[in-house]
């Protein structure tokens, strides 16, 4: 901590060397402390086959085990802004620690939900802890290093989220092989305690002198227009049609709320979200970049789940340890993205990495019921190196346009476009998904009663349940089963390819050819002042940093 009898002059160079020498332990200390969230974001996955199980798990059918994603995500998207906000004005490793410590506790919760309504409002919960981890961490790295040195660093932030994201389902898996599914999220508990304890001990702390002022409308106008646009989604998905005036009247109130939710935000001085960062190309491209991956790809991991452990019948580790080859293929290209850009280009080498999603996501046509496994890690090592190679640079575009003082904002707006097009990515496509499932089985339930027909069509869990109690005509059932849904996911994957292709025609549209050299003209009022030495912006006021 800094003395209080330091003068400025000596107190502000002298933190500044402190910081930057253990840079990269800061960098350790913050990817750590981040990974119980990453993890989660995909450990639930490979439970999900369990949790709808009625005897082991809670009986939850599609449309609940979408919302205990989409309820966790969606809380977590509505308020990043204004954590990150919260975070520049209070501090950012203080809410980093708060961040943490609530994660745990609402992690502990879920372990312990007994219905499925319990899972998603705990799983919300989790939410609210999460949004207050995840953009400290992006705008402490940017106020640390260098400008030199910090697309190094985002490269190495972001390809320790995306192997996070791809071991998530082996962690889940290994538990599941031991445990009662609710020890998923028992896991974070240890996590975060251990990860708030190293960010007290390591991280700095460091604020915007000039933080905004807290948007309530804004914020609840977001979530509220995000929850109504995906309810009608999963809605629609779960009738099996969109005609339904709720199905209709829910998404038709989410878009008008949504577009009050900018109206509004083009009208303040302190946002939530500031629309006026969209005027710059390379912010947009980036942003609309990691959207149309996020929403392709947590699509797609929703819906193999199912086929890797209810088609194939995979214990959940094994359908976990079929990961591995996504998490080798961001390994191998992320670290090597800052080397690629900076001899081709961000256009060419995001524009690559989609290529590479699309072209995996087609690849899963060829997958069936007695498909070699060995197929599906060829396609998810060829998914994830397009995942490494669109992540870090795009991430780094959207850094490189923010000023440092503004990195909270940065950083939410990633993050927030990451978990939004997630959770509108698990509700389209789940719900392509369930409706085509539905189509294709409805003709062979005619063998069950009438009350059992509606249960049985909700999902292949829920079909294979009952074909299990039905003896040989329960066989032929299960087999019906397995065929509709690998049609159902053939034309869920030709809609993720579609999302991943436009991509690339909005990066090769927008998206410059050249890395950016500094702050955009739009931008430079809300800049460091020009005269202000390297060393300030590193290390700020000395009321503002604590070492």
């Amino acid at each position: 901590m800094q003395s209080r009898s330091a003068s400025p002059q000596t107190a502000a160079p002298g933190l500044a060397d402190a910081i930057h020498r253990r840079r990269w332990l800061i960098l350790g200390v913050l990817i750590t402390s981040l990974m119980a969230i990453v993890l989660d974001n995909t450990v639930l996955n490979v439970a999900l086959k369990t949790i709808a199980d009625p005897r082991a798990g809670l009986g939850a059918s599609q449309s609940q085990l979408e919302w205990g994603i989409n309820s966790y995500t969606l809380v977590f998207a509505g308020l990043l802004f204004t954590f990150g906000i919260i975070g520049d004005r209070i501090g950012r490793k203080r809410m980093l620690i708060i961040g943490l410590l609530s994660f745990g506790v609402f992690s502990l919760l879920t372990a312990y939900a007994h219905t499925p309504d319990q899972l998603i409002w705990a799983r919300a919960a989790m939410g609210l802890g999460a949004a207050a981890v995840m953009p400290q961490t992006l705008s402490i790295i940017t106020n640390v290093f260098d400008p030199g040195e910090r697309a190094r660093a985002i490269g190495i932030w972001a390809t320790a989220v995306g192997i996070g994201v791809a071991i998530g389902p082996v962690v889940g898996g290994l538990l599941l092989a031991h445990f009662w599914w609710g020890s998923v999220f028992l896991l974070n508990v240890p996590f975060t305690a251990a990860g708030a304890t190293a960010v007290a001990l390591v991280v700095p702390e460091s604020k915007n002198p000039e933080p905004g002022r807290i948007d309530y409308v804004g914020v609840l106008a977001s979530i509220a227009g995000l929850v109504l646009l995906v309810y009608g989604i999963i809605q629609g998905g779960d009738k099996g049609s969109w005609l339904h005036v709720d199905v209709l009247g829910s998404i038709l109130a989410g878009l008008a709320v949504l577009a009050f939710f900018a109206w509004y935000e083009s009208r303040l001085s302190h946002p939530s979200l500031d629309v006026r960062l969209f005027r710059n190309p390379r912010l947009s491209a980036a942003i609309g970049a990691l959207a149309l991956v996020f929403f392709g790809m947590m699509g797609a991991l929703f819906f193999l789940s199912f086929y890797l452990q209810s088609v194939h019948g995979f214990s959940p580790l094994k359908a976990g340890l079929l990961s591995l080859p996504f998490a080798a293929g961001q390994m191998l290209l992320a670290p090597r993205t800052a080397t690629l850009v900076r001899r081709f280009g961000p256009k060419r080498v995001i524009a690559s990495g989609l290529l590479l999603v699309t072209a995996a996501l087609l690849g899963y046509q060829l997958l069936g019921v007695g498909t070699p496994i060995l197929l599906l890690g060829v396609l998810f090592f060829i998914q994830g190196a397009g995942m490494g190679t669109v992540m870090p640079p795009a991430t780094d575009a959207v850094m490189s346009v923010v000023p440092r003082e503004r990195a909270g904002a940065g950083s939410a707006l990633t993050n927030t476009a990451r978990q939004v097009s997630a959770a509108l990515g698990i509700a389209v496509l789940g719900s392509i998904l369930a409706q085509v499932y539905r189509g294709q089985l409805s003709s062979h339930l005619t063998v069950l009663p009438a009350p059992a027909r509606g249960a049985a069509a909700g999902s292949i869990t829920a079909t294979q349940a009952i074909a299990a109690r039905l003896g040989v005509a329960g066989r032929e059932l299960a087999s019906f089963a397995d065929t509709a849904y690998v049609h159902a996911m053939h034309v869920t994957t030709i809609a993720s390819a579609v999302i991943t292709l436009l991509g690339v025609v909005v990066v090769l549209i927008w998206m410059p050819s050249r890395p950016a050299e500094g702050t955009v003209p739009e931008l430079a009022a809300v800049a460091e002042p020009a005269g202000e030495p390297a060393a300030r912006v590193l290390a700020g006021h000395p009321a503002e940093v604590e070492g």
